[in-house]
C-alpha cells in the first residue's frame, strides 16, 4: 500500500499520464490535417512522440511510486525533466515558424486571398522547395482537395440544378488550400463557369500574376502550381500549428505544477523511508528559560 510522499507522487503520475493524452491527440490530429488537407508530414511525429513518451514515464512513475524504488523515481524526474524542455521547444518553434503570413482580403469575395510574398523563413523555404513541394502537390491531387468545392443552385426558370452563379461562390468562406490552389487569383479577372472551370476574359489585359500562366482548367493541374497554392498550404499549417502549439501552452503549465510537486514529492518519500522527520526541528536547552516561543 502507498503511503505519505509514495501516495502523492502516485496520484501526480496518474495526472501526468492525464495530460499525455491530449499531445499524443494533438500529434494525431495534425497526422489527420496532414492526410486530408495540409498534406505535410514532418511535424506531427515529434509531438506524437512526446505525447508517447510522457505516457510511458507516467507509468514507469507510477510503477515506482507503487512499488517504491527509488532509482525508478529518479529516472523518471530525469525523463520528465527532458520532456518539458521538448514541449517547450515545440512551442517556440511553431510560434517561430508561424509568425508571418495572412490572406488577403479582396473587394467583392468574402474567401480570403492568398501570396507566398507575404511568408517568409524556414516554413516557406521547405514548402516551395521545388522536390517537396512535387510530394505536396500530388498529395493535393491524390487526395483530392478540390473535390468537395462544387455546389448546384435550382435554375428558377428550369427548376433544375445547375452549378452555383458566380454571386453566390463569391459569398463563400473557402478554405486556404480552396482559395489558392483550385481557383485562379481573382486578380487574373478571369469569367467565372464553376468553382473549379475559369476562362480567361478577353475584354481585359493579363494580369502580371505569373500565377495567371499556371493556371490550368485540367482537373489534375487547377493552380497546384501556383505560388498563391503554396502559400494556402503555408496558412493551413499555421493555423493548425497555432492551435496545437495553444493547447501545449496550457499542457506545459500545467506539466511544469506537475513536475515541481513531484520533486517535492519525491523528496518527502525519501525522508518518510529513511524515517526522518518532516518539517523544521526544534532545539530545546537543558536549562530552558523562562519565557518559551
Amino acid at each position: 500500500m502507498l503511503r505519505g510522499g509514495s501516495s502523492v507522487l502516485g496520484i501526480v503520475n496518474f495526472i501526468t499520464f492525464l495530460i499525455s493524452i491530449p499531445i499524443l491527440g494533438g500529434g494525431i490530429w495534425l497526422a489527420s490535417r496532414a492526410n486530408s488537407t495540409d498534406c505535410i508530414r514532418f511535424l506531427q511525429w515529434p509531438i506524437i512522440i512526446v505525447g508517447l513518451v510522457l505516457m510511458v514515464i507516467s507509468l514507469m512513475g507510477f510503477a515506482g511510486a507503487c512499488y517504491r524504488q527509488t532509482w525508478l523515481l529518479r529516472l523518471y524526474l530525469f525523463a520528465m525533466f527532458f520532456v518539458v524542455l521538448a514541449l517547450l521547444f515545440f512551442i517556440v518553434f511553431a510560434f517561430a515558424v508561424t509568425d508571418r503570413g495572412d490572406g488577403q482580403v479582396v473587394m467583392n469575395r468574402r474567401f480570403l486571398e492568398y501570396q507566398l510574398s507575404d511568408y517568409s523563413g524556414w516554413l516557406r523555404e521547405r514548402v516551395a522547395d521545388p522536390e517537396y513541394w512535387a510530394t505536396i502537390s500530388a498529395c493535393l491531387r491524390d487526395g483530392h482537395a478540390c473535390s468537395g468545392m462544387r455546389r448546384f443552385a435550382r435554375d428558377p426558370n428550369t427548376g433544375m440544378l445547375v452549378p452555383e452563379p458566380p454571386e453566390m461562390f463569391y459569398a463563400r468562406n473557402l478554405s486556404p488550400i480552396q482559395s489558392g490552389c483550385c481557383k485562379p487569383p481573382s486578380s487574373c479577372a478571369f469569367t467565372y463557369n464553376n468553382e473549379t472551370y475559369w476562362t480567361p476574359n478577353p475584354g481585359v489585359p493579363m494580369s502580371s500574376d505569373p500565377d495567371c500562366k499556371r493556371w490550368s482548367n485540367d482537373q489534375q493541374t487547377l493552380c497546384f502550381q501556383c505560388d498563391s497554392c503554396k502559400a494556402g498550404v503555408l496558412a493551413g499549417i499555421k493555423k493548425s500549428w497555432r492551435k496545437v502549439a495553444i493547447l501545449n501552452i496550457v499542457v506545459l503549465i500545467i506539466l511544469v505544477i506537475v513536475y515541481v510537486a513531484g520533486c517535492a514529492a519525491f523528496r518527502n518519500a525519501k525522508r518518510i523511508d529513511n524515517d526522518e522527520p518532516i518539517g523544521m526541528a526544534r532545539m530545546t536547552k537543558s536549562q530552558p528559560s523562562r519565557f518559551q516561543f
